[in-house]
């Protein structure tokens, strides 16, 4: 029995070989209005997505992207990785080939040479990095049995240790040090000027009680050049094999020797202020000698007789002036600074006086140095009252001296060869030429650091080049361009002097301690010396241009400490030629505070 079907027909299923799943998909929907779907209806209506397409495009959320491009840009981008990888490696392994630097021009290849003198001179325990194979370690005993002596400099071609001219020399080299301190840092000798100076103040601050607050003496001399038949100057040996009495000798009123250490001291501590320390204890040291300088008042040459025949001081208000610019620059302290310019000092110094003399600059006239260091101060901060008096008659005072220097004005005489006699004919002339030419090359820059095109002579303008000219001039007849077609540094240029009056360059190494009088057979010989005192500016020619390299006459053949300190500043001035920018303009004024209080604040603003 069938029930009834109410749709009509059979009941029967007809068997179809597509299940009903599959017809269903296979249908023709429309697919559009399919989109509007969940995508979970979507796949049920439309089934799984086609394979092949599935797997050949990648979704990247923002866009889809066919598998085999990506897989493309993918390979592109790591080969660009391991180029850019080759080419790094390529630059970091490859030599580089700089362009090499501007050759150095005269005066700095002559500086090289010149500092290398003072390694020398070097009297105590030295060290393997001292670099002048034919001295060792000397004199250690100096100062015994009441104190240590030991290093410091030998003044010239003797043995003998001089405090005034040695204290000179070392306030020169720091005042080149900081007034061109990019210019020795730039030629790589930065480290060596300034091991120079600490190897000469230390020996300072070893001739005097550097932890007291006060003293009575300081030690002015080791060893002795007169008097007695073993001296330094009757004796011919080598600083290594010296075996006579070398008497320290103390001075207890001296005033120009310890404002002439107290000065050297302030100048170092400028140039040591990034070792506070050390610059500490300069600088106390400086102030202690000072002090001692102001009590009782004597020329140190008038306590010490054997000093008188070789550096006699002819007063010691010039060293008044000079400690005290020196001191004011080292601590800041306006009392130095009112000191340096009291009119009355200034007059005792010689300082109105418009003699040539008082314008050469040396070790016994530290006038005209301390009337320029000054004269910077004036141009450069302006103190204004009640400095300014003095000042403005210092910086007068310097303009006619920088006159005088220039042969147009005929001040000097001149020498057929160019060497303008600022000593007066006298022997030894080239340290005082160095001296001034120093002073002239240092003058122009601080005019140009100023933006001040010149000075006047009188009626006449003359622009700085005419300073560094004249610095020129001197200098170069120094290194060669004279008529003997002689350079006058040791060592430098292809001529130069072989006969140096010079106890340690003339003796061979080999020899060692036979007595006093043993080796003045090496003095005596017309033979070159064995050793090369390389850089030593020897004493330098005669009035008529005349030079003898003969070893037994020191007005011609001897060089000094003063001297080599003058010429080191001189080239250090000149070199790396004339640009704008070479002169330290602030370290100087590194320990000076605010010359003036500085403005009020504005008051706050007015409110209703």
């Amino acid at each position: 029995m069938h029930a009834h079907n109410a749709w009509g027909g059979s009941f029967d299923v007809s068997v179809d070989s597509a299940t009903d799943d599959d017809r269903s998909r296979n249908m023709d929907f429309d697919r559009a209005s399919l989109q509007r779907l969940e995508e979970t209806h979507q796949s049920w209506l439309l089934g799984p997505a086609d394979k092949k397409k599935k797997d050949q495009q990648v979704d990247l959320g923002c866009m889809v992207c066919s598998k085999k491009l990506l897989k493309k840009i993918g390979l592109a981008v790591l080969a660009g990785l391991v180029l850019i990888g080759i080419i790094v490696m390529i630059v970091k392994l490859v030599p580089r080939h700089h362009p090499p630097p501007p050759p150095e021009d005269s005066y700095t290849k002559a500086l090289h040479k010149v500092l290398m003198f003072f390694n020398a001179q070097k009297s105590g325990k030295l060290t393997k990095s001292n670099n002048v194979a034919w001295r060792a370690s000397s004199a250690l005993r100096d100062g015994e049995p009441t104190t240590d002596l030991s290093g410091g400099y030998y003044d010239a071609g003797d043995n003998i240790k001089f405090g005034f001219p040695g204290a000179f020399a070392m306030t020169i080299l720091s005042w080149s040090a900081i007034e061109y301190r990019d210019k020795y840092e730039s030629i790589g000798e930065l480290s060596h000027v300034r091991e120079l100076i600490k190897w000469g103040t230390d020996y300072i601050l070893k001739t005097f009680n550097k932890s007291a607050d006060s003293i009575s003496q300081v030690y002015a001399q080791v060893g002795v050049g007169s008097g007695t038949d073993n001296n330094d100057h009757t004796c011919w040996e080598r600083p290594e094999d010296m075996d006579y009495d070398r008497p320290a000798l103390t001075c207890g009123s001296c005033s120009d020797l310890a404002a002439e250490m107290a000065a050297a001291l302030a100048a170092a501590s400028v140039v040591f202020k990034d070792d506070r320390k050390y610059s500490e204890t300069l600088v106390h040291g400086a102030k202690v000698l000072f002090d001692f300088a102001r009590g009782p008042r004597s020329r140190y040459s008038a306590s010490v007789p054997d000093a008188e025949q070789f550096y006699n001081s002819t007063g010691y208000w010039d060293e008044y002036v000079w400690g005290s610019a020196w001191l004011y620059f080292a601590t800041g302290n306006s009392i130095y600074l009112l000191l340096s310019t009291n009119r009355e000092l200034a007059k005792h110094a010689d300082g109105i006086d418009t003699s040539l003399d008082n314008r050469v600059f040396s070790w016994d006239n530290k006038l005209p140095g301390a009337q320029l260091v000054l004269t910077r101060l004036r141009l450069m901060m302006n103190p204004g009252f009640p400095y300014e008096d003095v000042l403005n008659l210092f910086n007068n005072q310097t303009d006619m001296a920088m006159c005088s220097y220039l042969p147009q004005f005929k001040a000097f005489n001149v020498t057929k060869g160019g060497l303008v006699q600022l000593n007066r004919g006298r022997p030894q002339p080239l340290q005082y030429n160095a001296a001034a030419a120093f002073l002239a090359a240092l003058y122009a820059d601080y005019l140009v650091a100023t933006d001040i095109p010149g000075w006047n002579c009188g009626p006449t303008f003359l622009r700085t080049k005419a300073l560094r000219d004249f610095a020129r001039s001197q200098i170069d007849y120094i290194l060669g361009d004279n008529p003997n077609k002689m350079s006058y540094v040791v060592g430098y240029s292809t001529r130069y002097p072989t006969h140096v009056h010079h106890r340690g360059a003339s003796i061979p190494s080999n020899v060692g301690s036979g007595g006093c009088t043993t080796a003045l057979r090496y003095r005596d010989t017309r033979s070159p010396n064995p050793h090369v005192l390389v850089g030593a500016m020897v004493a330098g020619p005669d009035t008529l241009d005349r030079f003898a390299d003969v070893r037994t006459n020191f007005n011609y053949t001897e060089p000094t400490l003063v001297g080599n300190a003058f010429l080191t500043a001189a080239l250090i001035a000149l070199s790396g030629g004339d640009a704008r920018g070479h002169l330290d303009t602030n370290t100087l004024f590194s320990a000076i505070p605010p010359l003036f209080p500085p403005a009020p604040p504005p008051p706050a603003p007015w409110k209703p």
